[in-house]
């Protein structure tokens, strides 16, 4: 663009200020209509107090005069003759208006004062010809915080609480609400805002676009602005979402943990897609929106990992309507959160909803409260001790607000109000932050419940719940009372010459600020480490090439077309290193499945040397899992109850993985892999969708110890069978029929497992170098090809098949092998 900044913006020197670090702050205003001391350059236009004013003004409107006369007559020579006899047909008259009384304009309408889409000569009475002063505020990329000072007292109790609920006429103005701000801040955000009621939208969408140094930024590599603005608040924050701390500093998920979290209001769910970017399949979200346009677009996470996110509508699942306003599905959410999470809640919630207030900007806030209460509670509801909440809020004037943030203060240790520089500073968005929430917080819950029951008892009435804490509560705590009005002062401030400075851009269309956006834009990413790229669509996924990006073509991909050894009579030997393997049940058709994103799944068709794609669609088998995804699986047919009453489902379990949604792990330990796994299906549960088949991990026995397994093998009926067949309890429900049992070896050569009957535990022994130790050596470890190499498999006798090589082993020739080994190996 080479669109001329304008002068105001640089400075003496005529350089372009430091847009980073500027050196002092500049007020800019249009020179018309403004007093001496109000205009930048004093020198173009006489005092107001001066003699010589009038005559200035007599000068200027007698060649005003004349310059209209000179271009009356100019203009009817400009006219055809065909054109003046149409015109004096229709009753014109050089010099008068057309219309039935010579109304209309007399004068030729001017161009170059059209502005946006507005019709020729159209203005807004009181907005062109008013212009106020505006100050340009610095860029800043590191954004200062700062919190309520920690509340000393405990959270309120039920009996504290008791008369602090106060109902009144209902209220639907806030002129008068000072008590959280000063008088003149509350009248200047009051009418700045009405100024724009009569704008057109491309109008201020354009000048908005100028006016604010950080709107380049947009939504980045995510579906909305909103997912920046999580992604601004969370790096402000030391990352206090995305990689939650306790009050000691120490790291609060383990390795082996899933990050909890919920997205509350919050559809489409741009919140959720960068926390599911951030950490991939490593966390597990839970949400709760209204169902229709407010709903989460789950397609749109191309960023995240939809797959593991599950959205839930209160009452009847994903089949409810997500009102959060209704205090069943509140009920309904909490117990969910709380049965997927072990009963131990989320990590952190996040809240922010919002509706259209278009016309009623002014009471926004009050429109509001009960969203922001319902928000607040929910969040209680669902939050693990020491947990965070962050929600969106609006103005933060009248006392019913003020109590919720209260209430919050004497919950949680640390409280912010925070408006992140991604939210737009001519809107009065902002949004409360709250760390490390506190034991003993379940009255407060309560109460706010009752405070929600109550407000829906009221609608229809001309009465409303006006107070949920007492003003003189609040006005007593000096510290919180000094900062909420401090900080609405400060916003408001922030916003009051920000839409002033909207103003003036939209008044001339040619202002610019001194920043370069573009600049702007690449160092808000960086500091918030996000990529400089831009958001791409999901590309179309050749199975072959994303199989052998993965495999990275270190090993021959043939092995996986290897079937496991059957363990006959002859090869029992092989398993007499009884603590080098680990066992599981078998239960249906083995595969190699890929997984390419949300429900594209293929299947290794196990052909070697295979000209073609060794890759086809799993069919009849519905299915998430992300991207980037490699396992060893069996696709099993699961039971639940017994005979006519019987139900039979679908279910994929895991044997072994290669690469979990872009994390490799084929060289790490056996059992660190299926840790890996087992949490990878955790993340991947979703109860409320039926019609997905879910993982499960296969449940790993020690060969010394699989008498364990046959223990676990019941005799049950089979639908359509007449004869009971044993089956292996998953469960206290689910069942299957086994196929066999695996053996897997979890060290390689030339280590193995040993038994120290001196100390009464294993150690490893080389058997080349002859060296033992009790830690575990680094090249010890069974990798993924050496485990699937080694594997073996026992049919059970039930399953006909014709061996090869050596006899059928029995059952009970297997158990006294183990057995009399094991008690050789440990002196007994």
């Amino acid at each position: 663009m080479n669109q001329k900044r304008k002068r105001p913006h640089e400075d003496s020197s005529g350089q372009s200020s430091n847009s980073y670090a500027p050196q002092h702050k500049k007020v800019f205003v249009a020179p018309k209509g403004l007093s001496s001391s109000e205009s930048e350059d004093e020198s173009n236009s006489p005092s107001l107090n001066t003699p010589s004013y009038a005559a200035f003004l007599m000068r200027e409107n007698k060649e005003e005069n004349e310059s209209k006369e000179q271009g009356t007559s100019e203009t009817q020579g400009q006219y055809s003759s065909f054109a003046q006899r149409q015109m004096e047909s229709m009753g014109y008259k050089a010099g008068e208006g057309l219309g039935k009384r010579g109304q209309g304009m007399s004068d030729i309408l001017d161009t170059t004062m059209r502005r946006g889409r507005r019709g020729l000569g159209f203005e807004i009475e009181g907005f062109d010809e008013v212009k106020t002063p505006w100050i340009e505020d610095e860029v800043v990329i590191d954004e200062r915080r700062e919190a309520i000072p920690s509340c000393d007292l405990p959270p309120p109790t039920e009996e504290e609480m008791q008369n602090w609920c106060q109902i009144g006429k209902k209220k639907l103005t806030i002129n008068d609400e000072t008590e959280f701000c000063s008088p003149e801040v509350l009248e200047d955000i009051l009418s700045s805002k009405s100024v724009f009621d009569a704008l057109t939208g491309m109008e201020f969408l354009k000048a908005r676009t100028r006016a604010n140094p950080y709107e380049f930024i947009k939504s980045a590599i995510f579906q909305n602005r909103a997912a920046v603005k999580m992604v601004n608040m969370d790096s402000a924050f030391d990352f206090m979402f995305t990689n939650p701390r306790n009050r000691k500093g120490e790291e609060i998920v383990g390795t082996h943990e899933l990050l909890y979290f919920a997205d509350i209001c919050a559809g489409p769910g741009g919140f959720s897609e960068y926390v599911l970017w951030r950490k991939k399949w490593k966390c597990k979200g839970f949400g709760l929106t209204l169902k229709g346009d407010c709903d989460f677009k789950l397609e749109n996470f191309l960023a995240g990992t939809p797959e593991t996110f599950e959205p839930h509508y209160g009452v009847g699942g994903k089949d409810g309507d997500g009102d959060i306003f209704n205090e069943d599905n509140l009920e309904a959410f909490k117990d969910f959160v709380m049965d997927s999470t072990d009963g131990k809640g989320v990590h952190f919630v996040m809240a922010d909803g919002g509706f259209s207030v278009d016309g009623q900007e002014n009471i926004q806030e009050i429109l509001s409260k009960q969203l922001y209460l319902c928000q607040f509670l929910c969040a209680l509801s669902i939050l693990r001790e020491g947990g965070h909440f962050v929600c969106k809020l609006f103005d933060l004037f009248t006392p019913f607000s003020m109590g919720l943030i209260y209430l919050l203060y004497r919950a949680f240790d640390e409280v912010f109000i925070f408006k992140p520089v991604t939210s737009r500073p001519a809107n009065s968005e902002r949004y409360v932050v709250c760390k490390f929430l506190r034991d003993g917080i379940s009255d407060v819950y309560d109460y706010m419940f009752n405070l929600n029951v109550r407000i829906n008892r009221l609608k229809g009435t001309d009465e409303d719940v006006m107070q949920a804490v007492p003003l003189e509560i609040m006005k007593s705590d000096k510290a919180f009372f000094q900062y909420m009005k401090e900080s609405n002062d400060r916003i408001g401030k922030v916003q009051t010459n920000s839409l002033r400075k909207l103003r003036a851009y939209v008044q001339d269309p040619s202002l610019m600020g001194p920043y370069d956006q573009v600049e702007v834009r690449k160092k808000c990413l960086n500091q918030w480490k996000i990529p400089l790229q831009a958001r791409s669509s999901a590309p179309v996924i050749d199975p072959d090439v994303k199989f052998h990006e993965l495999w990275k073509g270190n090993d021959d991909d043939n092995c996986l077309s290897s079937e496991p050894t059957q363990l006959t009579q002859q090869n029992l030997q092989n398993l007499k290193y009884l603590y080098d393997y680990k066992c599981v049940v078998s239960g249906g058709e083995r595969y190699f499945l890929l997984g390419v994103g949300r429900s594209v799944v293929y299947k290794w068709n196990g052909k070697p040397n295979y000209s073609g794609s060794r890759w086809s669609k799993l069919d009849k088998c519905t299915t998430a899992i992300p991207k980037d995804t490699l396992i060893d699986a069996e696709i099993v047919s699961e039971l639940q109850g017994e005979g006519k009453g019987q139900r039979r489902s679908t279910a994929i379990h895991i044997l072994d993985v290669i690469v979990l949604g872009g994390i490799d792990v084929r060289d790490k330990h056996q059992t660190e892999r299926i840790s890996m796994a087992q949490l990878f299906a955790k993340a991947l549960k979703k109860p409320t969708r039926q019609d997905l088949v879910p993982l499960r991990v296969k449940q790993s026995f020690r060969l010394e110890a699989v008498k364990d397994i046959f223990n676990k093998f019941e005799m049950r009926f089979v639908k359509g069978r007449r004869e009971p067949r044993e089956c292996f309890s998953i469960d206290d429900e689910k069942h299957f029929i086994p196929r066999g049992i695996y053996f897997t070896k979890h060290i390689q050569e030339p280590w193995t497992h040993c038994f120290s009957k001196s100390r009464k535990m294993l150690y490893f022994y080389n058997k080349q170098k002859r060296s033992s130790t009790y830690e575990c050596p680094k090249d010890s470890i069974a990798s993924f090809k050496t485990s699937l190499m080694s594997r073996y498999l026992w049919l059970m006798e039930e399953i006909d098949v014709e061996l090869e090589h050596g006899t059928r082993l029995e059952r009970s020739q297997l158990l006294e092998f183990i057995q009399t080994t094991h008690r050789n190996l440990v002196g007994q």
